[in-house]
């Protein structure tokens, strides 16, 4: 059994985290599940989402370091890219405004839909979450890494993600923390675009 690379972890978890509390679509649906069938449909919307960022989070782990092993000129391309995808997402934050997550109707109908299944799409259906993936992964995962290192990846990935989600549900939906999250919304993007944009330059570095 080979050792656990907790560079790669620790690297791969901080990006997860940021991506998680970032305020978004995500959260809105996580709140409106809450608010309208209270905290049970709170965290199953959360598992939902968990469950579909945890199947991006796998499939992008193990296909990845199938590129390194067999096709490292082809996984050089692809760190490239992702380099340049993680200036653009921090461009996007940098520039995102918050007046669509704090007018929304928190009160909306939720027409039916189970919470599992409406987190799991939310999370599932977007291809941001798996490019974002994606551009962080290329730029952690190593040649030779083992299966065990693979899977916590995997598994941290869901784990943040979900108990984020789940945390929203149980202890902040109702509390002054997630309207100060909610209203300090741009301060979190932006303190996220320059952790993306110093990640980038770090990883430019490294290819030179």
């Amino acid at each position: 059994m080979e050792p656990l690379a907790w560079e790669a972890i620790l690297a791969a978890g901080i990006f997860v985290s940021l991506g998680a509390t970032s305020p978004g679509p995500s959260l809105i649906v996580v709140l409106r599940n809450t608010l309208i069938g209270g905290r049970k449909q709170g965290v199953a919307c959360a598992v939902g989402h968990g469950v579909g960022f945890g199947i991006y989070a796998g499939s992008a782990v193990f296909g990845l370091i199938l590129l390194l092993e067999n096709a490292p000129n082809v996984f050089l391309v692809l760190q490239i890219i992702g380099v340049l995808l993680l200036i653009w997402y921090g461009i996007i934050m940098w520039t995102a405004e918050m007046n669509a997550l704090q007018d929304i109707d928190l009160e909306s109908n939720g027409k039916g839909r189970q919470g599992f299944t409406e987190g799991f799409a939310i999370a599932f259906f977007n291809p941001k979450i798996a490019l974002f993936l994606v551009a962080v992964l290329a730029q952690v995962l190593k040649p030779g890494m083992g299966i065990e290192t693979k899977i916590v990846i995997g598994l941290l990935g869901m784990t943040i993600d979900m108990g984020w989600y789940m945390i929203v549900a149980i202890v902040l939906t109702g509390t002054p923390v997630l309207e100060k999250l909610r209203q300090n919304g741009e301060v979190v993007y932006k303190l996220t675009a320059v952790a993306l944009w110093f990640f980038a330059g770090s990883v430019t570095l490294s290819l030179l």
